[in-house]
């Protein structure tokens, strides 16, 4: 049974910053593209972060690039996401996904996802 458990939301001030992990159990990481997405109350849900097998191809929307990293550990079944330059528009249960192949790996079409964490930036 593939679980996957994120860590590392909290309260943080606007211009703060946060990392969230990812802790992937019950099938070998390696095997699994890895996703973020983030849902605010009222909104669907957004993607965040891509990161293949490897960790050598990476996608961001033009929203958070630039702000947002996102970098796996295949050693330690955990996949990352650092957000610097927190925003109020941020503010979200950020949920990691994994998938052997996503269609697109930008799309929401994910076969696992964990249960989410909330972050949440003040202005």
């Amino acid at each position: 049974q593939v679980q996957l458990v994120e860590s590392g939301g909290g309260l943080v001030q606007a211009g703060g910053s946060l990392r969230l992990s990812c802790v992937v159990s019950g099938r070998t990481f390696s095997s699994f593209y890895m996703g973020w997405f983030r849902q605010a109350p009222g909104k669907e849900r957004e993607f965040v972060a891509a990161i293949n097998w490897i960790g050598n191809r990476i996608n961001y929307p033009d929203s958070v690039k630039g702000r947002f990293t996102i970098t796996r550990d295949n050693a330690e079944n955990t996949v990352f996401l650092k957000m610097n330059s927190l925003k109020p528009e941020d503010t979200a249960a950020y949920y990691c996904a994994a998938d052997p192949m996503p269609p697109i790996p930008s799309s929401d079409e994910y076969e696992y996802w964990g249960q989410g964490t909330q972050v949440t930036v003040s202005s």
